[in-house]
């Protein structure tokens, strides 16, 4: 039982580290945000467990047990079904289609949650930046050129300790704000 909540305190004791580091001289937010090299989007469909997130507006009636669950269409783009549980006890559920407009193997998604209808509109596109994963694609952080949002997902609902914390080292070092990180209740 110690064993369990010592993994599940590790994430916090480093968070609470991170946050009471003094700011680096020359911040990396000022560089542009860097992605992976490339994405095997084959490898990375199926389920992922939110870990961590910033906080968001379309998320703000989410209490946990967030996934968001990807899978490959015919026409080369991706369908994205995210789900959270709500308050009241059931799920929410939004779903969205996403493209790789630079080509299959780019980090560098778009998604749509708004109806196709609309899909010709620049502005119901959202960047959707793979900028961290493991050679195994277990663990993965997404973000956009401004660093307004972040996701550190998963294949478990659990992750690691020290694979968490290097994760948010290299985070760290690319300019993202870990005080604004917000863990996400999981099914144990």
């Amino acid at each position: 039982m110690h064993t369990a909540l010592l993994a599940l305190l590790a994430p916090l004791a480093l968070l609470i580290a991170v946050q009471a580091q003094p700011a680096a001289a020359a911040p990396a937010a000022t560089q542009p945000l860097a992605t992976i090299a490339t994405l095997d989007a084959k490898r990375y469909m199926g389920t992922w467990y939110e870990i961590a997130k910033f906080p968001n507006s379309f998320q703000k009636k989410c209490i946990g047990f967030t996934t968001a669950t990807y899978r490959a269409r015919d026409d080369g783009r991706i369908d994205v079904i995210n789900r959270c549980r709500l308050a009241d006890g059931n799920d929410n559920v939004a779903s969205g289609v996403a493209r790789q407009p630079e080509g299959p193997a780019s980090p560098k998604l778009e998604v749509r949650f708004a109806p196709a209808i609309l899909s010709f509109l620049p502005m119901v596109w959202g960047d959707y930046w793979v900028i961290d994963l493991d050679a195994d694609y277990q663990l993965a952080a997404v973000s956009e050129p401004q660093r307004d949002y972040l996701w550190i997902l998963a294949r478990t609902p659990k992750v690691d300790p020290a694979s968490y914390n290097a994760l948010l080292g290299r985070l760290q070092a690319q300019g993202l704000d870990l005080n604004r990180l917000e863990l996400t209740k999981q099914a144990q």
